[in-house]
């Protein structure tokens, strides 16, 4: 293994590895791609794209090669527990797109396997690396909202083709809440700072497609807080989160995806009852922060900051939300 530069392969062409993480890849200052499979035709073209060296028609092949140090995962959900098993088996540090996995079971014993093999293993949420929600930390911590009390996430776009989308096939792992619901949840423990008791979600199953399309849901805190959120693939683009105190509130309007025209500008807005609200602009790119992040943790021999118990914690919170949806009860997180 290269000393300053980590070597990547990426499994498939798909839209998110083209788009942003083989960019984020070559921006890197620790990590370098050298190699991408796909059986997809175009997959040769999307190596020359980016100056790829070696060019395989396959996702083994990638996974034989012994240059690669680790890998990307951005296959379908339901593929996603194969895929990272068969990385480990071939020694291949793991960056796996989310959700990781479609339930808790299948979570824990992908997370096993790696550390058996003594591989890494993150579950990709890209915009936790953006700096913007580091000062919504500070803010917090810093008294300037008063106590933290509720918060409201949401994160919701339109799906105007519908006729071969991977994420409205049940078989695959599709769903709102398995697609962008999973940044709401991993949102709202990551910047509480706690974790889910139990919780309550509405959900219209969607008569054609047979998968959540739009939910809505209201979170319990073990601290006491209360959160919300909403996910769908009917609505507007909306990706927010809003923290609301007893003396104030902090509003980031660009949590999760920030589109390539906002170029990596994020905004926090704090507002108060008294006085005009102050806006904070923070800059960074999420993606090359990502890979940045997780190549340091393998060179270094560290755990990522986003790993093992917390990933599992995450699904768990999910798998309740769907038992909640087909229920029709609060779930308690186990």
């Amino acid at each position: 293994m290269s000393e300053k530069r980590v070597r990547w392969g990426v499994l498939s062409t798909a839209r998110i590895a083209v788009q942003t993480m083989i960019p984020a890849i070559k921006q890197a200052k620790n990590a370098e791609i050298i190699a991408i499979g796909s059986q997809n035709r175009k997959v040769s073209d999307v190596a020359a794209t980016f100056a790829i060296p070696n060019v395989y028609h396959s996702y083994e092949e990638v996974l034989d090669d012994p240059e690669v140090d680790a890998v990307y995962i951005p296959l379908p959900n339901s593929l996603h527990k194969e895929w990272v098993i068969k990385a480990a088996n071939k020694g291949k540090h793991i960056l796996c797109e989310k959700p990781i996995a479609l339930n808790a079971a299948e979570t824990k014993e992908m997370i096993e396997h790696c550390q058996s093999k003594q591989v890494l293993l993150m579950e990709a949420f890209m915009y936790q690396f953006h700096p913007q929600h580091q000062v919504v930390k500070e803010i917090i911590a810093s008294g300037e909202i008063g106590k933290p009390k509720m918060m409201r996430a949401n994160f919701t776009f339109l799906i105007e083709d519908r006729s071969n989308d991977y994420r409205l096939d049940p078989a695959l792992g599709g769903g709102s809440l398995y697609d962008i619901g999973c940044y709401c949840i991993h949102s709202i423990r990551n910047i509480l700072k706690c974790e889910p008791n139990r919780v309550y979600v509405h959900s219209p199953v969607d008569p054609e497609f047979a998968v959540d399309m739009s939910a809505a849901a209201i979170v319990e805190m073990n601290n006491g807080m209360l959160a919300t959120f909403d996910c769908s693939f009917d609505l507007v683009r909306r990706e927010r989160y809003e923290i609301v105190g007893t003396h104030g509130t902090i509003q980031v309007p660009r949590s999760y995806n920030l589109p390539v025209y906002f170029d990596g500008e994020g905004i926090v807005i704090v507002e108060k009852e008294s006085g005009e609200p102050r806006v904070e602009k923070v800059q960074g790119d999420e993606y090359t922060l990502e890979i940045e992040h997780f190549s340091q943790c393998v060179l270094d021999g560290s755990q990522p900051m986003y790993a093992g118990d917390s990933i599992l914690q995450n699904m768990k919170v999910i798998e309740a939300c769907y038992e909640s949806i087909k229920s029709g009860k609060w779930i308690e997180i186990k």
